[in-house]
């Protein structure tokens, strides 16, 4: 009897797709396909080449490469620069620490951050901004980021340390920068000198910090059984909802000093603040109080039914889930609120767009090169924006937003 031979297939996986077979399936798939991509393809290969042409052969990069501190600080004083790098160090640090201590997504960013510092100090460039202690000082923050890094690696550090040097390395900087009236070493900056990318990331990061806790007051206000915390949070989120924000930033701007004795007037910064923090806050109560509302019912009964209180309930069960199911819109609105602030230049404020516009005027032959300004701007917009989505998919990939609750 002949021995049956059992051969065992072996199964491999799939080989990766060419580009060819990449092309067929989603560029020539068909003849309407087929007819659109041969439509199409030399049109974009021509915007692209021209592209490419204007910016390395006819653009004129001068407007943007001979004022690189005047887009980061603004006016701020050359000799005190040293004071908003001490404050940046200081938040790079943190990067660092955090990463060490809890990685994930902090991970990503703080690798992000300690590439771009890198790349910075070793670009092959010369500029009189640019000379060997400015590469000095950006290489020493990648390696600042490294170093924070191990340090949080450090079992005995807890967490809440790291937690609480958040908290205070935001005054920090603030008394950094602004300084000290009559003092020798923190001479006072008024922030009529500040501008640049450091009023932009103030405004930006301020607005976030602030609005979103008070978004969530709103909505739990609203949503509250006592008739007039609800009726207040109502009406406060619909009247600032009804109006642009240029309108809430000339109210806080202009038409609140006037109600102000001029000893007690609110610095002209600091009114922004306050207009984009309330703007901000309307919408994100108005996201959160949309994440309250998806929460089944069920899941506050049960949390009763074990004898938890409303305040144990809404910390620990509502609202956890709750910003978990608005987490995307909640991203989004402080997307959108980092590109709102290039609304204050309206107000007198030189943020990043305002120096912007000051390096055009201060010119004539720079009324030529608008382009070139306003289209390193929408850059430098586009890739901090970009950035924070690519954050907050991380961070919905995390918490499994797309999963069921």
């Amino acid at each position: 009897m002949a021995a049956t031979e059992i051969v065992q297939e072996i199964k491999r996986p799939p080989q990766p797709p060419g580009p060819i077979k990449w092309m067929r399936d989603n560029l020539f798939n068909g003849w309407g396909n087929t007819l659109l991509t041969l439509v199409l393809l030399p049109f974009a290969a021509y915007v692209m080449f021209s592209s490419i042409r204007w910016m390395f052969v006819d653009a004129d990069w001068q407007v943007v490469t001979n004022f690189p501190l005047l887009y980061a600080v603004g006016q701020y004083p050359r000799d005190q620069l040293w004071r908003v790098g001490v404050g940046l160090s200081l938040i790079l640090f943190l990067m660092g620490a955090s990463w060490g201590k809890w990685g994930g997504l902090l991970r990503s960013i703080a690798i992000a951050f300690a590439i771009l510092f890198a790349v910075f100090a070793l670009l092959p460039v010369h500029h009189p901004e640019f000379d060997l202690g400015m590469r000095l000082y950006l290489g020493a923050n990648a390696l600042l980021v490294l170093a924070g890094y191990f340090i949080g690696r450090i079992q005995s550090l807890k967490a809440s340390y790291i937690v609480i040097g958040w908290a205070i390395t935001p005054i920090v900087t603030i008394i950094f920068l602004s300084g000290f009236e009559n003092s020798a070493t923190l001479p006072a900056v008024g922030t009529t000198l500040w501008g640049g990318l450091l009023v932009t990331f103030l405004l930006a990061a301020g607005g976030i910090v602030l609005s979103f806790p008070i978004g969530i007051a709103l909505a739990l206000g609203r949503r509250s059984s006592l008739p007039v915390v609800s009726a207040f949070s109502t009406i406060f989120i619909e009247t600032i909802r009804g109006v642009p924000l240029i309108t809430i930033l000339f109210m806080f701007s202009i038409i609140l000093a006037l109600f102000l004795p001029s000893e007690s007037r609110i610095d002209r910064l600091l009114r922004a603040l306050m207009a984009v923090t309330v703007f901000s806050a309307a919408y994100s109560a108005e996201n959160v109080r949309g994440g309250l509302q998806a929460v089944p019912p069920g899941q506050i009964e049960a949390a009763k039914a074990v004898g938890m209180s409303n305040f144990q309930t809404m910390v620990f069960i509502t609202m956890p889930q709750a910003l978990r199911a608005v987490l995307p819109a909640i991203v989004g609105q402080f997307i959108s609120l980092f590109k709102d602030t290039t609304l204050v230049v309206i107000v007198g404020i030189n943020d990043f767009l305002g120096i912007g516009r000051s390096i055009i005027n201060s010119d004539p032959a720079f009324m030529q090169l608008q382009i070139e300004v306003y289209l390193f701007i929408a850059v430098v917009y586009w890739i901090f924006c970009y950035l924070m989505s690519i954050a907050s998919r991380r961070l919905e990939a995390m918490m499994g937003v797309s999963t069921r609750l």
